[in-house]
């Protein structure tokens, strides 16, 4: 199987409910993405996809969904409360906003977005920070 991979980059603030240092606090990243995409036969070009069309569909939902917003557990009920105030970008997640379940939820979004185009999303890995960072391979039953 060959695979390719596309570098997104989005800005968000986020607040981990419960945590037991500074991450408690809202605060914001300048998140790195790198989208996986695998197939098993290349197409006419000799590519999986092109770069521009991952940039295209997975940017696109990102920049909607998750770029200059906040990011919250929806169980983070004042804090959503005064966001939702605010008239400000909200992305709800049914858990907290780590970079582990973050990635994720990026990962689910691709492969859907992606489903039409039969190539698969097997791996992405989300930087939360240049040092830190989480990876996520779905499980290939769970594959489109």
């Amino acid at each position: 199987m060959r695979s390719c991979t596309r570098k997104l980059e989005f800005d968000a603030a986020h607040r981990v409910m419960r945590h037991e240092s500074k991450c408690r606090n809202l605060h914001g990243h300048r998140y790195v993405v790198e989208v996986t995409a695998s197939a098993p036969e290349l197409d006419d070009l000799g590519r999986v996809i092109d770069f521009g069309e991952i940039k295209r569909i997975v940017g696109s939902w990102i920049d909607v969904q998750l770029d200059h917003g906040t990011i919250l557990n929806e169980d983070d009920h004042d804090l959503r409360e005064f966001v939702s105030g605010q008239g400000w970008k909200l992305f709800l997640m049914d858990c907290n906003p780590t970079a582990e379940n973050m990635v994720v939820e990026i990962c689910n979004a691709a492969n859907t977005l992606l489903s039409h185009t039969g190539i698969r999303v097997t791996h992405v890995r989300l930087y939360e920070t240049p040092n830190c960072w989480s990876d996520f391979s779905p499980p290939c039953e769970d594959l489109p």
